[in-house]
This record gives structure tokens, C-alpha cells and sequence, in this order.
């Protein structure tokens, strides 16, 4: 940053935003937290948001990743009885036809250390009591040290610490721009015209993120797929495990229920009148392979789904930096919002106030795009 700042203006009421905004106004900033709807109204209230550093990543995103955990359980040691944050460890496994990626997967991570451990059919029982062991057409690894959180309740939680530090939110904004005078970021224009002034703008919009900075002249790459989030209806039996699996994700949410998502539905998302839609037997059909992992459970209905793009970056690695070619602009952009939700606006407040540039953050400028 090529100088401190007293004032902001946060774009976006997602987990990056909040954090951002929350960890600034610790710093002593002035904040205007700004976002088109409701915070975590977007990308963030449909993120199967497991806490992890799993497969194989470059090093510079593995070593922000574990930073990321860590701040995680700062905040989970602080009240272990919160319903939205825990750490019970999380179960992969793959398709039949790749069995052996477990294995290669498992010794990928032993060797940095990483906390992992092969399962089989016969010992996975020994770490979790909650899947179905016949489910597991392959070996799988376990990672104990892996988490989850619900980031609805995670955002309540920080912007309840905002407001009460004298951080502002404003909510229906709608399409908002970038404001810029003399070459240099100085607020935001919200859809009915008002201006809100800051001496710098952070861009945390999720997917919408390089669409906002494009009429700036700056590209960053996007590779934002349409998703889909289902929560089940409340389970006799709480889950505890999040599960990676080949046809369902799950995550344990608040009130005895479980998050569900994938990939391989995609292509039934459609854009229509009111929205993006699904037909109810794909998610139906979702959460019939969500139940097969599950040990003791023979249906699973869904409550709710949402749709939306999930925010991925076009080479897949975190985009975090001041715009080169604007500055006092800061762009915020990554798929893993929940994981390195809370170390991002840690970082992000770091660079706005103190106005140098954090070395963990080398690696994610937005100008590797250009």
C-alpha cells in the first residue's frame, strides 16, 4: 500500500468483507461496510466452508491455509460449546475406478507434515463413528485436525463486534461501483447513486469481485462455477465428520442438520425467471447419496437450498493485493472464503494500516493476471 489509512469502505457483506472490516476497525479505522443485500446473503450463506489444507496446493496457499486454521482455533478455544465452529476431523475418499488416490493422497501430506491417516472399510470405525463403512468403495484418509464452520452465524458473530466498535453497515445497496478521482480509490457508488467516501475501497464481493474491478482496466482471471448448497432437515443422530466422497460433500450444521453440496449437478442449474433453479429430483437425488454415507440413516430430506456461483479465481490460488493500477483499491477474492476467512481480513486490515505489504500475500497479487 503506498500509504496508511484512516478511513475504508468494505465492498461486500461476505466472510472476507466482514473479517476485513472487523479486523479493521480493531486497528482503530473508521469502516463503512457495504453490501448490495444482506450480509452473507451471498457466496458465504451457501459454503460447505470445511476448515482444511488437504491434497496437494502450492506451498505459499498450504502455509496461508494452516495460518488460516489457526485462527480458527484461537476463536474455538475461546468457547469450545459454540454450535457453529468445531473441529471433529474430516473423512475423504475416492471414485472406485481411482482407488489409489488415497494413498498417493495421504502420502503427499505425511510428508509435510500434515496430519493424516489411510482408512479402510475395516479400521475407518476406529476414527469416526458417523459414516456407513459399506459406503466406502475405496480407502480414504482421514484428517483429524481438519474443522468446519457455519459462516452465517460466524458473520452474526463479527459483526456484532463491529457495530459495537462504531463500524457502519449499510445493506441494499444494490450494484455498486468503485469510485475513483485523480487515479486513486476514494469510495463507493451504490446503485441509487450515493456516494460513501473512504481513503481506501476493499473489493470483497465474492465471484462478483472481477466484474467490480473491471471497469477499472484490471482483469483478474475467473473461474466461478455455478453451486448449489442443500441443509438437511434435523438428524436423529447429530453428525460430527465432515465428509468428502465422491457423489456428496457434508458438513455438520448448526441444530442436528448437514450441509450438502458436489459437483456432478451442475449442469441442471438453470437461470430463470426469478433466479437460478434446480429441479427437486436432482436435489433430492443429492441427498439420497448424502444418507448412503451416513451409519443409521435411511433417508435424508433437504430444508433448504440455495444457488449461486461459488468464488474461484481463474488459476484457482487466492487473489489478495492492492490494484496497481489503483491505488487505495484492494481486491479480495478466493475459494477458500471460509478456511482463510478469518487470517484474510487479519492480513488485508494489516496492509491498509499499516501500509506495507504483508510477505504471506506475495504469492495472490492481482496483477499476475494482467
Amino acid at each position: 500500500m503506498s500509504h496508511k489509512v484512516n478511513t475504508a469502505v468494505v465492498l461486500g457483506g461476505g466472510i472476507i468483507g466482514v473479517s476485513a472490516a472487523t479486523h479493521l476497525v480493531r486497528r482503530g479505522v473508521g469502516v463503512q461496510l457495504v453490501t448490495d443485500a444482506e450480509p452473507g446473503s451471498g457466496a458465504s450463506g451457501r459454503s460447505l466452508s470445511w476448515l482444511n489444507s488437504a491434497g496437494e496446493r502450492s506451498k505459499p496457499y498450504h502455509d496461508l491455509r494452516m495460518a488460516g486454521i489457526d485462527r480458527y482455533r484461537t476463536l474455538f478455544a475461546a468457547d469450545p460449546t459454540r454450535d457453529w465452529l468445531q473441529f471433529d476431523g474430516a473423512l475423504y475418499w475416492p471414485s472406485a475406478d481411482d482407488s489409489g488416490a488415497a494413498r498417493s493422497r495421504h502420502a503427499y501430506e505425511a510428508r509435510h507434515g500434515y496430519d493424516s491417516h489411510l482408512v479402510t472399510r475395516e479400521t475407518v470405525e476406529a476414527h469416526t463413528g458417523d459414516v456407513d463403512p459399506s459406503a466406502m468403495v475405496a480407502d480414504g484418509v482421514f484428517n483429524p485436525g481438519e474443522g468446519w464452520v457455519s459462516l452465517p452465524h460466524l458473520i452474526e458473530h463479527l459483526l456484532t463486534e463491529f457495530t459495537a466498535a462504531g463500524g457502519e453497515v449499510t445493506t441494499g445497496a444494490g450494484r455498486c461501483e468503485v469510485v475513483v478521482e485523480d487515479g486513486r480509490a476514494v469510495g463507493v457508488r451504490t446503485a441509487d447513486g450515493r456516494t460513501i467516501a473512504g481513503d481506501a475501497v476493499v473489493v470483497a464481493c465474492g465471484p462478483q469481485t472481477p466484474e467490480v474491478v473491471a471497469p477499472l482496466g484490471v482483469m483478474i482471471g475467473d473461474a466461478s462455477p455455478l453451486s448449489m448448497v442443500a441443509v438437511s432437515e434435523p438428524l436423529a443422530k447429530p453428525v460430527a465428520t465432515v465428509m468428502n466422497t465422491p457423489r456428496a460433500a457434508i458438513r455438520p450444521n448448526p441444530g442436528g442438520t448437514v450441509a450438502v453440496d458436489h459437483d456432478w449437478y451442475e449442469d441442471a442449474i438453470v437461470e430463470g425467471e426469478s433466479g437460478y433453479e434446480i429441479p427437486e429430483e436432482v436435489v433430492a437425488e443429492l441427498m439420497a447419496e448424502a444418507a448412503k454415507l451416513l451409519d443409521g440413516v435411511e433417508e435424508l430430506s433437504a430444508a433448504s437450498w440455495k444457488i449461486g456461483k461459488k468464488p474461484i479465481p481463474g488459476d484457482g490460488e487466492p487473489v489478495f493485493g492492492e490494484l496497481e493500477a489503483v491505488p487505495g483499491c484492494y481486491a479480495a477474492f478466493t475459494h477458500s472464503g471460509a478456511t482463510l476467512g478469518l487470517l484474510a481480513g487479519e492480513l488485508i486490515a494489516d496492509e491498509l494500516a499499516t501500509g506495507a505489504k504483508h510477505p504471506m500475500l506475495e504469492a495472490f497479487r492481482p496483477e499476475r493476471f494482467a
